[in-house]
């Protein structure tokens, strides 16, 4: 069973989390943004994951702390659970459709960190959340996984559906591109030798 534990400890953030790929869905998520809890919560049942994140951080200052750090901390934990990625599909794309809006999500764990983050959002905040950061939070999560990360909102009404669709495309394009691939079997997804 492949799974990734992560202690971080900063002066801004205090974070505990890990993650088995091979999971069933099942979470325990407690990271001071209930909002935030709620689409982590999304990201465990739609990827398969188990995934158990215990995080405090600075919020008498600001959220930006805790958001980007628990992604980086995610996308640690993610990179360690796939060891050295030999005989992963590598790459994942999903398309989700959420009522009014429809998201669409591209991860490939080639080795080298990007976030490209398009989304519609009108609003300021969604539940306790600052909307500005689902940004940082993805921007996190590449650097710490080494992966691209692509999320688009094609369209759509609601700000909540938005963030929402596009967290959902997220875990489901993750746990394509983190499954093993039969055909591959032991090889490296890549012609470079390297990941």
């Amino acid at each position: 069973m492949r799974r990734g534990v992560i202690k971080r400890r900063t002066t801004e953030t205090a974070i505990a989390l890990t993650l088995v790929l091979e999971g069933k869905g099942r979470y325990q998520i407690r990271t001071g943004i209930r909002f935030l809890d709620h689409m982590l919560e999304l990201v465990a049942r739609h990827g398969a994951f188990d995934l158990r994140i215990d995080a405090a951080g600075d919020l008498d200052v600001d959220q930006h702390h805790t958001v980007e750090d628990l992604g980086i901390a995610l996308g640690e934990a993610v990179s360690k659970a796939l060891g050295g990625r030999r005989g992963i599909h590598r790459a994942g794309y999903f398309v989700m459709p959420m009522d009014d809006t429809l998201a669409v999500a591209a991860v490939d764990f080639g080795g080298r960190p990007h976030a490209a983050v398009d989304l519609k959002v009108r609003a300021a905040r969604v539940g306790d959340l600052q909307t500005e950061l689902v940004h940082d939070f993805f921007d996190g999560f590449a650097i710490g996984a080494r992966a691209n990360v692509h999320l688009k909102v094609l369209y759509g009404r609601s700000s909540h559906h938005q963030i929402e669709a596009v967290f959902k495309a997220f875990a489901r394009a993750l746990r394509f591109a983190c499954e093993k691939d039969r055909r591959l079997a032991r090889r490296l997804p890549s012609t470079k030798g390297l990941l």
